[in-house]
C-alpha cells in the first residue's frame, strides 16, 4: 500500500518530503501558514475539523495529513486513511516524530510503518495471535534454547562481594564495646543486584522474547531491550524478569554520569575503578598537599581527566607525568562522585542521615547514622567505606594538609548528599546536617564500617 501525500491545491511549492514520498500524501495550500510548526511540512493543514479532513482524505486509501486541535489548542494529530476509514491519532514531537512510544525521524517514516503494521495486523490477525501466544519453534527447542540463554546472560558474571553486616544489640552503649562488637560480627555474602534498564526497542526483522520465547509484535512497539545488558523481552515481560542485569561492558558508553552499581557490575569489581584509582594516586604522592579537596585544580585538566576514564576506563594514565598537580585528580574524583546519577548516599535515605544528623545526643546519632548505612545499596556502602577510610588517612596528615574532619565533612557533605528534589533552598538548609554526617563518618569510621 502506498503512503499518499495528495496535494489539496495544484502549483503549491514542491518540498524535500514530496520526493521522500512513495506517493503524495495532502499537501495544503500555497500560502505559508503562520501557526505551520517548524518541524512539519506541507502536511500541515492548520486547525480544521475532524469531518473536514474525513473528507479530504476518503478518496484515497493511505492518505494523511496533519492538522491542528480544536478542542485542545497546541496539540496535533494524525489523520491516516486505512480500510475504508479515517483513524485519528494524537501526534507529539521531541526531536522525533511518535504517536506511541516508538520514534520516526519523519512523519512519512511513521506513516510508512503504521500502514505496513495495520495491513499485516487485518491480514493476518489470526496467525500473529498464534504467534504471541504459543511457541510456534517449540518443537524444534527454540524455547529453550532462548530460555537457557537467558539463564546464562542473567547469570553471567554474577560476582558476591564481601560486606559487613551488623547486629543491632540494645546493651551496647559504649563506642568502644560497639567497635569490639562489630569486630566479631561475621561477614556476610551479598550480591550486587541491579533492576533491568528497559527502554522501547524498535526491532528490525522477527524478534522474539527471550523471557517468554513468543513472537514479538506491536503498532507501537513490538518490545523493550535492556540499554545496560542487551536483554529482549516483551514489555508485558519485563514486569517478570529477575531484577539483577548483567551489563555488558561494550554497551557502558561511559564511566563518569554512569550509574554507580552498574559501573562496578559491568568492570566485575567492589567498586568504581575511578575511586580506587584516584585514592591510590593521591596516598602516592598527595597526602601532604596542602588545602587537599578544597583547592580546585584547573578545571580544563579535570575535565581532560574525565575523558581519559570515559575514553580508556582503567587504562587511563592519571600519574604525575600526566598530571603533576595532585589537586587535579582530588578534583576528578569529587567530580565523578559528585556527577553520579545517583548519589553514594542515596535519594531514597537523604532525609534519614539529615534527620540523624539532627539528633543531640551523640550515641544515638552514631546509631541513627550506621543504620542508615546499612541500608545503602552494596556497591554505594562499599564506595562509601573506602572513600571514609581514605579520608580518615587524610586527617593524619593535617599538620601539612591542614584538612581535618570537620574541612573534609565540608567538601564532601554537598558531593556525597543531595536531596531529592534539587530546591536551593533545602540544599542551603541542610548544608550543616551534611557537613556533620560526613565528618562523623570520618571520625568514627573504624565504628561505623
Amino acid at each position: 500500500m502506498e503512503v499518499l501525500l495528495v496535494p489539496a491545491t495544484a502549483g503549491s511549492p514542491e518540498t524535500k518530503e514530496d520526493h521522500m514520498s512513495s506517493g503524495a500524501n495532502i499537501s495544503s495550500s500555497g500560502f505559508q501558514m503562520e501557526s505551520r510548526p517548524k518541524y512539519y511540512g506541507r502536511e500541515f493543514h492548520g486547525i480544521i475539523s475532524r469531518e473536514y479532513a474525513d473528507e479530504l482524505l476518503a478518496a484515497v486509501e493511505g492518505a494523511y495529513l496533519i492538522r491542528g486541535s480544536q478542542r485542545q489548542p497546541g496539540t496535533h494529530t494524525l489523520a491516516l486513511r486505512f480500510g475504508h476509514q479515517t483513524l485519528n491519532y494524537r501526534l507529539f514531537y521531541d526531536g522525533k516524530h511518535f504517536v506511541g512510544e516508538k520514534r520516526f525521524e519523519s512523519v512519512h517514516d511513521l506513516v510508512t510503518d503504521a500502514l505496513i503494521t495495520l495491513y499485516i495486523e487485518t491480514k493476518a490477525a489470526e496467525y500473529i495471535a498464534k504467534m504471541t501466544t504459543n511457541p510456534i519453534y517449540e518443537h524444534l527447542g527454540y524455547t529453550s534454547l532462548l530460555k537457557d540463554k537467558m539463564v546464562h546472560r542473567l547469570s553471567r558474571g554474577r560476582t558476591e562481594p564481601r560486606r559487613v553486616t551488623f547486629q543491632k544489640d540494645d546493651k551496647i552503649s559504649s563506642p568502644l564495646v560497639r567497635r569490639s562488637a562489630l569486630k566479631d560480627t561475621p561477614e556476610k555474602l551479598c550480591s550486587y543486584e541491579k533492576i533491568h534498564n528497559f527502554k522501547v526497542h524498535t526491532f528490525r526483522g522477527p524478534h522474539w522474547c527471550e523471557y517468554c520465547a513468543n513472537f514479538m509484535w506491536g503498532l507501537i512497539a513490538q518490545g523493550v531491550r535492556c540499554s545496560d545488558c542487551g536483554l529482549n523481552v516483551h514489555k508485558q515481560c519485563s514486569k517478570l524478569v529477575p531484577s539483577d542485569c548483567q551489563p555488558d561492558l561494550r554497551r557502558i558508553k561511559k564511566v563518569f554520569s554512569c550509574d554507580l552499581t552498574t559501573l562496578v557490575k559491568a568492570h566485575n569489581t567492589t567498586r568504581p575503578m575511578v575511586v580506587d584509582m584516584c585514592i591510590r594516586e593521591i596516598e602516592l604522592r598527595g597526602m601532604k598537599s596542602e588545602g587537599l579537596y578544597r583547592v580546585s585544580g584547573f578545571s580544563e585538566h579535570i575535565e581532560d581527566v574525565r575523558l581519559a576514564f570515559d575514553r580508556d576506563g582503567e587504562k587511563a594514565d592519571i600519574s604525575a607525568n600526566s598530571y603533576a598537580d595532585i589537586n587535579i585528580i582530588a578534583g576528578a574524583l569529587k567530580l565523578y562522585l559528585r556527577d553520579l546519577p545517583i548519589p553514594v548516599i542515596t535519594f531514597d535515605l537523604y532525609s534519614k542521615f539529615i534527620q540523624a544528623a539532627k539528633i543531640p545526643n551523640a550515641e544515638s546519632r552514631l546509631e541513627a547514622i550506621h543504620e542508615g548505612l546499612l541500608q545503602l545499596p552494596p556497591a554505594h556502602y562499599e564506595t562509601l567505606r573506602y572513600l571514609m577510610a581514605h579520608l580518615k588517612r587524610v586527617t593524619m596528615f593535617e599538620k601539612d594538609n591542614l584538612m581535618n574532619s570537620e574541612n573534609l565533612g565540608i567538601v564532601f557533605g554537598p558531593t556525597l548528599m543531595q536531596p531529592p528534589e534539587q530546591n536551593a533552598l533545602t540544599t542551603l538548609n541542610d548544608m550543616r546536617q551534611q557537613k556533620l554526617v560526613v565528618q562523623l563518618m570520618i571520625e568514627h569510621e573504624d565504628v561505623l564500617f
